[in-house]
């Protein structure tokens, strides 16, 4: 899954994709280098991101949506959004998917518009706001915690009809740098679930922060725990840099040959 974010804020990349050129450029290089998905986003969720209102968001997210489909119209299209509104509207535009970092929480009629939309949804682990998450750390049993989380979410969806469920445990949401590592070492035991696992690992704090320097230099990190991932059960990588990611999972399949 290669991430277009359309921000002016996200933690690596704002910025860079904001005129129809560069989002071509882009969309065009990750579909050649082997992207199954695009995940378009117009709301950075890095850590005390400032609010965006809905109707500024769907003034970033939709019209780059409409250029993605009508330029290539075979791909998949993925919309990175927690606002039912915004999702419609994108999926009325051509987008395929659904991937919501609050699974639901932070909009009530998220998982009844997923519903009656009938497209795949990605739920994400998260506590609280990008705002406030930081602050909402513990736990009395991480994964037991996490997995709890997924059992009344995947049943809520369940309940309404969603058929095609993937989880995303939200790497650097509402978790320490050490819980992240503690989370990304018992990934496996997120297949008690039978669902398709996201690892959202790119480029994040979890890994510059450990090796102190910036998410410009994050990639061989990047890399290496998107390998230990895979090896954990991970079936979809949400990257920045798709073509390392092909990479890996190339090199991972040949391990199970």
């Amino acid at each position: 899954m290669g991430i277009l974010n359309v921000t002016p804020d996200s933690f690596y990349d704002g910025g860079r994709f904001r005129n129809t050129s560069s989002v071509m450029r882009q969309v065009d290089q990750m579909l050649e280098e082997g992207a199954t998905f695009i995940d378009v986003g117009a709301y950075s969720s890095k850590p005390n991101a400032d609010d965006v209102s809905e109707i500024e968001e769907l003034q970033r997210i939709l019209p780059v949506v409409e250029l993605i489909v009508k330029n290539f119209p075979d791909i998949i299209v993925s919309v990175d959004t927690f606002r039912s509104h915004v999702a419609k509207q994108c999926i009325n535009a051509g987008a395929s998917l659904i991937n919501d970092i609050s699974a639901g929480h932070l909009d009530k009629n998220m998982l009844e518009t997923v519903a009656k939309l009938n497209v795949p949804y990605i739920m994400m682990h998260m506590r609280g706001t990008p705002k406030t998450m930081q602050q909402q750390t513990h736990y009395d049993n991480l994964v037991k915690d996490i997995l709890f989380y997924f059992s009344e979410r995947i049943k809520k969806a369940r309940a309404l009809g969603i058929v095609d469920l993937v989880i995303d445990p939200g790497f650097g949401f509402a978790k320490t740098l050490e819980q992240n590592y503690e989370l990304l070492n018992k990934l496996e035991l997120l297949k008690i679930t039978d669902l398709p696992v996201l690892a959202g690992i790119s480029r994040k704090s979890m890994i510059y922060k450990t090796l102190h320097f910036s998410a410009e230099e994050a990639l061989n990190g990047t890399t290496v725990l998107n390998t230990v991932a895979l090896q954990k059960g991970a079936s979809i990588l949400r990257v920045h840099d798709v073509k390392e990611a092909i990479e890996c999972i190339k090199l991972t399949d040949m391990l199970s040959c």
